[in-house]
């Protein structure tokens, strides 16, 4: 038999409670800890706000934020993968540089097509 994580022994409902618990403590700890998910926060509060009172259909409404959650999405994993790295090592390395460069793509990508989204739909809508 193979072991088995007593972080994965758990199911229903209890299971549903501790993965969402999981989630609140990460959001938590990303605020304190990374400058760019709080400025990220801060973009999708307020790209959200701009998204809402635009006078455009749900599902622009809906892609606008959802570009901006992507990018959260997205920085992340990118801190994820940041802290394993610092875990397994401190000392510089290039496949731990690699991995912390491509985390940083996958930002930098997401950004883009944020951009790209809302030049879109406001081009579109006001000419």
């Amino acid at each position: 038999m193979e072991p088995v994580s007593e972080f994965k022994s758990k199911s229903g409902f209890k299971r549903i409670l501790s993965a969402m618990m999981y989630s609140i403590a990460g959001l938590q700890a990303a605020w304190r800890h990374e400058h760019a998910f709080r400025q990220e926060m801060i973009l999708l509060l307020a790209g959200s706000a701009v998204a809402l009172l635009l006078r455009i259909s749900a599902f622009e409404k809906l892609m606008l934020i959802g570009v901006l959650v992507l990018i959260v999405i997205v920085e992340l994993i990118n801190s994820a993968i940041e802290a394993v790295v610092d875990r397994v090592s401190l000392e510089r390395h290039p496949l731990s540089k690699n991995a912390k460069d491509f985390g940083s793509a996958a930002v930098f990508l997401a950004c883009l097509l944020a951009a790209a989204a809302w030049a879109v739909v406001l081009f579109n809508r006001f000419y």
